[in-house]
């Protein structure tokens, strides 16, 4: 149902200042309506946190949009927090296999996050050399798993300059930020930015219900709406239901579904 009705009952209005400032963050007009007009109707949804402890909740979220004909963006990590680590993980392994095969895209989200864990984000402040070395790192793991991707967005979704200069080096065509995607090899953005829920973003019942207003706005005007979820936050009640009344309201707004996806041919965003 389109409207603020849907959001009212499950994430009360919290009538504070920082609601306020936030919400004019979120719906300032140039940043939503004037950077997206080149690009109408777009709807992109992904998950991150994916491992042993998360798979069930993200299988489950991935039948909702698999009923939804919505495709899902897996954002990998081959080390999480816990000491994990994905190549101990066959079955993990496993499954984002059968997802991409069946058309969920693969997107590398960081090395380590363990390793990083106080920082802002493992990729926010990195230099080129270093930035080299964690790609390399993780690309060795993906490869070596099956599940090496051309597609990069940073834990947090924040990337250095140094990050943005050693990614097309390392075989990278497309980066996925906080701000927007953009095709390396053309080297043009679209711009658009994430509407989170945990990893990086807030988890409360007035955030949630920001998103989903937020997810409203932008699809009503055709722009590209960008839905992200840590896979801890599926198993609780409220950020689940913020996720999917987002992601329905896109679709009732004739949002298209697709993936983040690099093509030879087609410039970014116009692939799916």
């Amino acid at each position: 149902m389109p409207g603020n009705g849907p959001a009212e009952g499950r994430y009360p209005l919290v009538r504070d200042p920082i609601y306020a400032c936030c919400l004019r963050v979120l719906h300032y007009h140039d940043t939503w309506d004037r950077e997206t007009t080149s690009v109408s109707g777009k709807l992109i949804v992904s998950v991150s946190g994916i491992g042993e402890r998360t798979l069930a909740d993200v299988d489950a979220f991935c039948a909702q949009m698999d009923a939804r004909s919505v495709p899902v963006s897996l954002l990998v990590a081959p080390r999480l927090s816990g000491d994990y680590r994905l190549d101990r993980d066959p079955h993990t392994v496993e499954w984002l296999s059968e997802r991409r095969a069946g058309g969920d895209a693969l997107v590398m989200h960081g090395y380590d996050e363990a390793a990083t864990k106080k920082r802002r984000g493992e990729f926010a402040t990195l230099h080129a050399h270093e930035a080299n070395l964690r790609l390399t790192a993780a690309d060795r793991v993906l490869e070596h798993l099956g599940l090496r991707t051309r597609l990069f967005a940073a834990p947090g979704w924040l990337v250095s300059p140094g990050v943005v200069k050693a990614l097309p080096g390392n075989g990278f065509r497309l980066l996925a930020d906080f701000h927007g995607v953009t095709d390396l090899v053309r080297k043009s953005t679209v711009r658009a930015r994430v509407l989170g829920i945990g990893e990086g973003f807030l988890t409360e019942p007035w955030w949630c219900r920001m998103v989903v207003m937020s997810a409203e706005r932008i699809a009503r005007r055709g722009g590209v709406v960008r839905i992200a979820v840590a896979g801890r936050q599926l198993r609780k009640p409220g950020p689940l239901q913020a996720t999917l009344d987002a992601i329905d309201l896109a679709m009732l707004h004739g949002c298209t579904p697709m993936v983040y996806r690099w093509s030879a041919d087609k410039a970014v965003l116009d692939a799916a």
